[in-house]
């Protein structure tokens, strides 16, 4: 193969790069820097981060996906030629073949979209997976075989629960609500208890530093600094975990809510194959702390977090790009 093999998840929050015989060779923050002058982009990923909250009126700092889909198409493709273009280098000969997942309960819309952007950045083959099945795959679950098994992806901007067989996806449903979703609840939470606005990037240090789904036996503090909701001065709180978890609980108790649908719609021999295996959780956003003792309190289905959560989609999308010709029918094609 001449041609590089490239696999992308192309999530809300972070963007994981893999690329045959390699493996990943980029995990970046999904954040877009653009010159509002000419529409040039200035940086991405880690550096564009840092640029979210602070940038001057000449540049934009954004995140071109929402909800696990493209919400800005200009931005992503500029993305995508960034990333392409570092793995496959500048002066390619030949275009590399590029695999993205998307969400299964996305449009067809969105998933053109998708696949128009991945082929005016620079894409040979277009290749489109469910991200369901590939971070079931990437996890190590036996997709193929004719039993039932369950995953939950949890990410940024969407959830997605899946009953999988035979190489399939049986039954799945999607909310758009995740990582994001749990990050507004603790700032709305702020802003309405202490009378303090937080950014985006503070929210997140919040939910991962003292962040759970259940009650800690031992409770801990965090001292967060904002701006006054009343004198807009800026200003400094001590928040504890049990707060935060009163915050966060609505947020989970709705992805829960798609986990509860997905069994409810299950074929009956297949719920019987969930029980015994139980429920595998993916994505960044499943980390949360007890977040799987709470699913297996609220299910009674027994819930454990894949080896690491955060690398089962862009792993399983490798996997399937590598054996694309076994995986043919359980993806989009277009070049």
């Amino acid at each position: 193969m001449l041609r590089k093999r490239i696999a992308i998840d192309l999530g809300t929050a972070n963007t994981l790069v893999w690329v045959a015989e390699e493996g990943i060779v980029a995990n970046e923050p999904t954040v877009v820097a653009i010159s509002s002058e000419d529409s040039r982009v200035v940086a991405v990923g880690e550096e564009a981060k840092r640029m979210l909250g602070r940038t001057p009126e000449s540049l934009i700092a954004s995140r071109p996906m929402r909800e696990g889909v493209i919400a800005d198409y200009q931005v992503t493709e500029a993305m995508l030629r960034y990333f392409i273009g570092k793995v496959a280098g500048r002066l390619q000969v030949f275009r590399p073949d590029v695999m993205i997942c998307v969400p299964a309960g996305c449009t067809q819309v969105e998933r053109r979209a998708a696949l128009d952007a991945t082929l005016a950045a620079g894409a040979a083959h277009a290749y489109l997976i469910d991200e369901p099945l590939a971070a079931a795959i990437g996890a190590g679950i036996p997709v193929s075989a004719p039993s039932g098994h369950m995953i939950i992806d949890i990410g940024g901007g969407s959830s997605e629960a899946a009953v999988l067989s035979l190489g399939g996806v049986v039954v799945h449903k999607s909310v758009r609500v995740a990582g994001n979703k749990v990050d507004e609840a603790i700032q709305d939470f702020l802003k309405k208890k202490h009378n303090l606005i937080i950014g985006d990037t503070t929210a997140e240090d919040i939910k991962i530093k003292i962040g759970s789904a259940l009650k800690l036996a031992k409770e801990e503090k965090m001292e967060t600094s904002g701006r006054d909701l009343v004198f807009g001065l800026p200003r400094s709180v001590v928040i504890t975990s049990a707060e935060i978890t009163e915050a966060i609980r609505p947020t989970l108790m709705q992805i829960i809510g798609v986990v509860k649908a997905v069994l409810e719609d299950t074929p009956p021999e297949l719920a019987a194959d969930i029980i015994d295996k139980g429920i595998v959780m993916s994505g960044g956003s499943s980390l949360l702390r007890n977040f799987d003792r709470l699913l297996t309190e609220e299910t009674g289905v027994p819930a454990h977090v894949a080896e690491d959560a955060l690398l089962c989609v862009v792993r399983g999308t490798g996997i399937v790009m590598e054996n694309i010709e076994l995986w043919r029918r359980s993806v989009i094609t277009r070049r």
